[in-house]
Parts: structure tokens; sequence; C-alpha cells
């Protein structure tokens, strides 16, 4: 994300019996005569999947018993693909997941506790805070692919064309953001916006956040009142009606867009508020050299936090438990696959791995781990991953967002449906 479309997991309760029920417990790789071949899912554009699966070729160059085979694809149809996948009992081993998704699934038993692989996968080198990440009610089922937090990503060139100069993040405000924003739309070309996007459901656990609440509390509740809600849409339909973002229609014919298709990485937009991991990828597709910006209204309470920008997973249901164990320890471990791979699923949850890439990383990758340290000295809130049900969330937060930027619904009257809906979601 670490800037994830989350869709709506549908797995009905016939489809978790027969994942979960006459059954046997996973068989690790002891029956398998000659070479085991485990899958492996993941998502994102070609320029990842060339990088993962040259370091796919180092881990079966390592390990000659053990094929991986990838499978891989557009974010846009990616979880519901797995959610079908999983539902039919033909979920890949290891599966790549963002968000929420590891507790949705560890909490329907689709995902493997790795404490029973741990002879293979080896974890204690990982970043205190990442493993937390990656736990469920006290146990393990992901491992941190890296460090993500959200920003402001800037493109100065267009700021320059504009002639409006480029904001001071140490003390700028969110009435800065969309005035500023405003501007540079108003003094670019038609077609090129101050801001990429309106708020995204991310920005509203940040808003919360600089309010002194959260998203979701420890117990699984959510951790936000109804006026942070109505603010947060009442924010994001202040940026489409004063121009400084797009349109309603051109928002939402956007939502599913590729990096490169995104008016950012068209070249098109002076900021964008999306994670930081992404700056290589918009950089290269805009061509232009982009900044990071924190996020405005940190003070006097900052809204940021870090998160793991993914997970490798395992299924509960691979019969290749502790071969699956392997190709993600040497993920997360091996310097081959570090300086393969490199901050592209975030900066590295090991330090030893970040170590090893730094002099690699291209100017923009440098970018994005110096953020990350400057975001890691930072003190925040705990973050709390998302009880079950929270990946359909997001998926009411873009809708009702939709909405209001419609004007269908008042952002007050969109704030109600949205505690209704985001509550019975979860199931509180």
């Amino acid at each position: 994300m670490s800037h994830i479309r989350q869709s709506i997991v549908i797995l009905s309760a016939a489809a978790m019996l027969a994942m979960t029920a006459g059954c046997s417990s996973p068989s690790g790789d002891k029956a398998a005569d000659g070479p085991v071949e485990i899958r492996f899912s993941w998502w994102g554009n070609a320029g990842r999947a060339d990088l993962t699966n040259k370091a796919i070729a180092e881990f079966e160059a390592a390990n000659p018993s053990i094929k991986v085979k990838p499978e891989y694809g557009d974010i846009s149809g990616y979880f519901d693909k797995l959610a079908t996948q999983v539902a039919a009992n033909d979920a890949p081993d290891v599966i790549t997941m963002g968000g929420a998704y590891p507790a949705e699934y560890a909490n329907r038993g689709a995902l493997l506790d790795l404490s029973k692989v741990n002879g293979s996968l080896d974890l204690s080198k990982m970043d205190q805070g990442a493993l937390e990440n990656g736990q469920v009610k006290g146990k393990q089922y992901g491992v941190s692919t890296g460090a993500n937090a959200l920003s402001i990503v800037v493109n100065p060139a267009v700021f320059q064309a504009a002639g409006v100069a480029l904001p001071d993040d140490s003390k700028w405000t969110w009435d800065d953001f969309a005035g500023i924003s405003a501007d540079v739309t108003a003094k670019s070309p038609k077609g090129t916006y101050g801001t990429a996007t309106v708020l995204t459901h991310d920005s509203l656990d940040a808003f919360a956040r600089q309010r002194g609440e959260s998203l979701y509390t420890q117990d699984g509740q959510l951790g936000l009142g109804q006026q942070t809600v109505q603010d947060y849409f009442d924010y994001s339909l202040k940026l489409s009606e004063s121009g400084a973002a797009p349109s309603a229609s051109e928002t939402v014919e956007k939502l599913n867009a590729s990096t490169e298709q995104t008016l950012m990485g068209m070249g098109k937009a002076g900021m964008m508020l999306t994670w930081s991991n992404s700056l290589s990828a918009l950089s290269k597709a805009s061509g232009a050299e982009l900044k990071l910006l924190k996020l405005p209204g940190e003070a006097p309470t900052p809204g940021i936090w870090l998160q793991s920008s993914q997970f490798y997973t395992i299924s509960a249901r691979s019969k290749h438990t502790d071969a699956a164990a392997k190709l993600v320890s040497f993920l997360v471990n091996s310097e081959s696959a570090a300086k393969i791979i490199q901050s592209d699923r975030g900066v590295p949850s090991n330090p030893e791995m970040r170590t090893a890439i730094k002099d690699l990383l291209t100017p923009q990758g440098k970018v994005e781990a110096a953020y990350i340290d400057q975001i890691g000295k930072m003190d925040f809130a705990p973050t709390f991953i998302g009880p079950t049900g929270s990946t359909a969330v997001s998926e009411i937060t873009a809708r009702i967002n939709t909405d209001v930027l419609f004007k269908r619904l008042t952002p007050e009257k969109a704030a109600e449906q949205w505690i209704t809906e985001s509550k019975a979601a979860i199931g509180k």
C-alpha cells in the first residue's frame, strides 16, 4: 500500500466449512517425491512482476527441489479472485495480502499460523513493529514485506509551471492543502489539477488519528465519531467543488486506474495523497523527479503511522507449508532477493536487508527510505488492525464518498450512513 483497492471478501459458511472441515492438517512436504511445486500470488504492474520473477529464479537456484509457479495480476481483480480461490479450496500456497486482509482471512481459518513452520521461516531479524503488524490475536499470520506510510507525492515541475511555491510540510494544514491545490489547478493547463484525488479511505484513518481518534479500537470497534466522518466527506467534496481535485465523474473514472493512468503518473497533478512506496512507480510513469511530503495537519497530533506495505501469508490448506515458508524466508532474509526487489514492496523490515540495498537504491528509492526513517522517529499512536468484516468498510467509504461527490448525499447524511453500514460490516 501499501494503495490497495480493498474488495468485499465473500466467503460463504459452506465454503469455509469445506475449507476447514473434513481435511487433515497441512501435510508439509514429507510425502513429496522429487521437486514440489508451490504457487505464489501477488498483484502489481509489469515492473513488479519482472523483479519478483528474478527473485523466484534465485530462490529456485538455491532450492532446486522447489519450483515456484507465479500468479499475479492487476490490483483491481486480485482480491475478488482470491476470495473465489479460497472458497473453492484452491488458494495459492504463498499469498500476498495487504491492509486488513490478513486478519480477515486468519479469522476465517484460511491462513497458516506461522509458528508451525518456524523451522523453515526465520523472523528473528525483523523489526518488532513489522512483526506485530502481521499478528492477529497474538499469533503470527503475516510477514511484512516492508514499511510504508501515507504521504503527499509532489511533482515540483507542475508547481514550477504554475508559478506556485512548494508547501512547507513542517507546518501546513488541510486548509493549506486545499488552497494550494486549487491555486495550482487555476494556473495550470486544462486537465491538470493541484491534487490528483479527493480523500481516500486510508486518509479517513489519518483524519481520525489527528483528532485523537482511530479508525478501529484495539477490541475491534469503530474508534471515530460521526463528526470526524462528516468532516472527512465535507473536505473531500470541497476539493472536488473548488477544482482543487478532478470532478466527481473524473474521480470515479480514475478509481481503479493503473499507476501509469493516474493523473500523477501522467504528469497532470501537482500532488497526490498515496502510499510512500508508490513514489518509484509514479516517478517512472511521469518521467518526473517527484518528492514526498508529510501529511497536512500533523501538528499537534500526528495522524500518520508506519504500515506494512504488504504481507506474505501461507494458505492453511497448502500441502507444501515448509516449501512455502522457505520461499517467504528467502524473500525477507536473503540479500540476493533484497538486491533485486529493493523497495518495490516497501522499505525492508529486516535491518540487514536495508543495509544491503542502501547503495543500490534509485534516487526515488532513497527518498522513500529517508521518508520512512523520518516517520519512524515521530511519536505517533499505535495502529490496530481492522476486525473481521473491515475489508468491506473501505468499499463502503468509496461508495458513499462517490455519492457525496455526485451530491446524492450531504456530508451529514453520508456520515450517518457510513457509521451504520460500517458497524454492520464488522458486526458491532
